[in-house]
């Protein structure tokens, strides 16, 4: 990826509703050798996609929950169990396997903390752990989707 290829992530990664046009000039490339260098981001998954990001407390689930899981059932059959378990939560909106005392990592977003409990209370049913904690987000310092381009 060259300079110009950086500058059009970038732009895309803030507003990817702009007119190809509008991102071109943005970078002082015409228009189709922009449009092609995009083309090209996407069929490399560079771009994976292209989304609309909701506003939480719009959409009433204004609570982040950061859940972390520890487990005594360290193999591929578990995890695997555990992911498809994740997967029928719509609540989880991301999830990580870590290095260090906890062993997974959830993002949860809920209504209220009611909400919360209801969620707990039907994850626990679902899968076994050795232990399971919550912290909860009092206010949210910085939040974006853009990734850093520089270490390209």
């Amino acid at each position: 990826m060259d300079k110009f290829d950086k500058k059009i992530l970038d732009i895309l990664q803030h507003d990817c509703t702009l007119a190809v046009s509008e991102v071109a000039a943005q970078v002082g490339l015409s228009t189709t050798p922009c449009w092609r260098r995009i083309q090209a981001m996407e069929k490399n998954g560079i771009i994976r996609g292209r989304v609309a990001l909701a506003d939480p407390e719009k959409l009433n689930v204004g609570l982040t929950v950061f859940v972390m899981i520890k487990t005594n059932q360290h193999n591929p059959q578990w995890l695997n169990d555990f992911g498809q378990i994740a997967d029928e939560f719509p609540e989880i909106i991301e999830f990580y396997r870590m290095s260090g005392e906890v062993d997974y990592l959830l993002r949860v977003v809920v209504s209220d903390m009611k909400a919360y409990d209801s969620f707990y209370k039907k994850l626990i049913d679902k899968a076994n752990f050795a232990d399971i904690s919550s912290s909860f987000a009092m206010e949210e310092m910085k939040y974006t989707t853009a990734l850093p381009v520089n270490y390209l």
